[in-house]
């Protein structure tokens, strides 16, 4: 058996270690020195780095963490210049319907392609357990760098639809930040109001406010939550015309950007 363990990195990343009391995954590493600092505490041997994309906030640490332990690093190859950075640190490159195998945890991952923050993010999934980077966030989803919205609209449902007893593992504590936007966009949402309170005091208490999981995002998330109607009406009191479920999402996403 194995866990899955929080590290705090920067200003507001997680670096998710799997760990089972004698080795360690990490999955994004944007910071080498809690990740080390980590190990040792544990008395954990690395085995291998998971890279769901290329911002710095995601790959910043792995150098330095070769430069400790020499393991293979799994990730999206992309060809072009601006992605060097990247295609230098991946030793062993992912695709869609990919799988992984860790021997030293016993797990094996399954690889997504879901684009729409970056063309070239992948989420890693196995029962029970979603890495899914900067696409899904406790409440909210990340912006659209690369590719359409409707690329990322397409990789939420994706996640979305994956089994309820998923849990999602996001790169980044920005929960509470989430939910006030949530509960702007559907302060009739009593869901909404019952997580901002959970995730209050797990914050007050000093505990990250992930892994989520499917049923609550599906509750909460706005962004998976475009159908519903008081989420229209709030739009269109915002002069919102489009009322498909692209153009909703593509609303949120644009007001989120300024809220």
């Amino acid at each position: 058996m194995f866990e899955i363990t929080a590290i705090p990195a920067l200003q507001d990343n997680y670096i998710w270690a799997i760990h089972n009391g004698t080795h360690a995954a990490l999955v994004d590493p944007g910071e080498a020195a809690p990740a080390l600092e980590f190990l040792a505490a544990r008395g954990l041997q690395l085995v291998a780095i998971l890279c769901t994309h290329r911002h710095h906030d995601h790959i910043g640490g792995i150098a330095e963490l070769r430069g400790v332990y020499n393991v293979p690093v799994y990730g999206r190859r992309h060809p072009g210049t601006q992605r060097i950075a990247n295609n230098r640190h991946i030793t062993d490159d992912l695709r869609e319907g990919g799988r992984l195998r860790l021997d030293a945890l016993d797990i094996e991952l399954d690889i997504l392609e879901i684009p729409g923050h970056l063309d070239d993010h992948i989420a890693f999934t196995a029962p029970g357990m979603l890495f899914c980077g900067d696409v899904m966030f406790g409440a909210g989803c990340g912006r659209n760098f690369e590719g359409s919205l409707a690329q990322l609209h397409d990789s939420l449902q994706r996640l979305a639809h994956l089994p309820d007893d998923t849990r999602v593992y996001c790169a980044h504590e920005y929960t509470e930040a989430n939910l006030r936007f949530a509960l702007a966009c559907e302060p009739g949402n009593a869901a909404i109001r019952q997580r901002i309170e959970t995730t209050r005091q797990l914050r007050d208490a000093g505990l990250p406010s992930l892994p989520s999981n499917i049923p609550l995002e599906k509750a909460t998330n706005p962004f998976l939550r475009c159908r519903e109607p008081e989420i229209v009406r709030t739009l269109q009191a915002q002069s919102l015309s489009d009322t498909d479920e692209l153009g909703v999402f593509t609303a949120l996403r644009q007001w989120r950007n300024h809220f």
